[in-house]
């Protein structure tokens, strides 16, 4: 009742309270019934999954806007990708390769997120099925592609996050996209012995987060509500490269800023939700992404708090 009470009283209500998949179904929920818009700062698949089976109608019924992810999860990747291919023929194929450069330090509701993750794999991937059965089909072929797999001399692997699902759910949705799309995602590594542990650690902390006493006292050395201190956000920073090509012109673009996992994503955050309150939108209801709904007019704000989106190449290519 209480959260029905705060969505009816608002416009738009924007939630950090984490993990999601334990905490945040009650609140989407609430907005849906209440035709309240909603933002988030998750980045778990399944929560973005499930709220979309339980709660899309709903919000397609009463206007709704549900866009989950507005923090570093999804916004540099989702926008970048949009205003890249904004600079591209919208007639031809299109393909985007993305790669990130991130330094910061995570606080205990992403580590417990990212553990719960880990932990749910098998669960994850069954309510994705059940999303894929009942999505209407996107007007254009999108796919996630592999590669390449080296950025400005680093080794740069696929990152299964959710960042590519929203890119892909937006590519689906808008024509500016091309006749088709494909977009690949990496995280830059570094050299290679880098790889190498990255690898064996992902591996291992993978197999931990299978075992529920070890999941949680992993999650209790970093407790909800702990994160980086001043000093440690202002060595944060964040970099996405995007090199986008329609078989005739590539581009290369980037979108950075300071500390992602707080300062940056306070911003993204913020200006989301105001966009939505005050900015001329498209008509749109319904789980949506940030480039679906907002847009440019997103960008435009993110830029005004000094996070730049930036062409740093663009030319011909020969087709031959």
């Amino acid at each position: 009742g209480s959260l029905r009470a705060m969505a009816e009283r608002t416009t738009v209500l924007a939630t950090t309270v984490g993990p999601y998949l334990r905490h945040g179904d009650g609140v989407v929920e609430a907005c849906a019934r209440a035709g309240t818009d909603y933002v988030d700062l998750t980045g778990e698949a399944e929560f973005v999954d499930a709220t979309y089976l339980r709660h899309h109608p709903t919000a397609v019924r009463t206007g709704a806007r549900l866009v989950h992810a507005c923090g570093f999860d999804s916004v540099p990747h989702d926008l970048g990708a949009w205003f890249t291919v904004g600079l591209l023929d919208p007639g031809r194929p299109i393909t985007v390769h993305a790669h990130v450069r991130a330094n910061g330090r995570f606080s205990g509701g992403t580590a417990a997120s990212a553990l719960g993750f880990l932990g749910r794999i098998p669960q994850g991937l069954r309510v994705a099925r059940q999303r894929r059965g009942v999505e209407d089909p996107p007007d254009r072929p999108v796919r996630l592609g592999l590669g390449p797999w080296r950025e400005q001399g680093d080794w740069s692997l696929p990152f299964p996050s959710l960042d590519p699902r929203v890119v892909l759910r937006s590519a689906a949705a808008l024509p500016r996209y091309g006749t088709s799309f494909t977009y690949t995602h990496n995280l830059v590594v570094g050299p290679l012995p880098l790889v190498a542990g990255a690898v064996v650690g992902v591996a291992a902390l993978t197999a931990l987060a299978q075992i529920p006493p070890v999941r949680t006292a992993l999650e209790a050395r970093v407790p909800a509500g702990s994160g980086p201190d001043a000093a440690q956000r202002r060595r944060g920073h964040f970099e996405v490269r995007f090199h986008g090509s329609d078989g005739r012109r590539q581009v290369t673009t980037s979108v950075r800023g300071g500390d992602p996992g707080y300062d940056e994503t306070s911003k993204m955050l913020a200006e989301a939700a105001l966009c939505l309150a005050l900015d001329d939108l498209p008509e749109v209801a319904g789980q949506t992404t940030t480039a679906v709904a907002m847009g440019g007019a997103l960008v435009d704000r993110l830029v005004a708090r000094g996070i730049p989106f930036e062409v740093l190449d663009d030319q011909p290519r020969s087709e031959h």
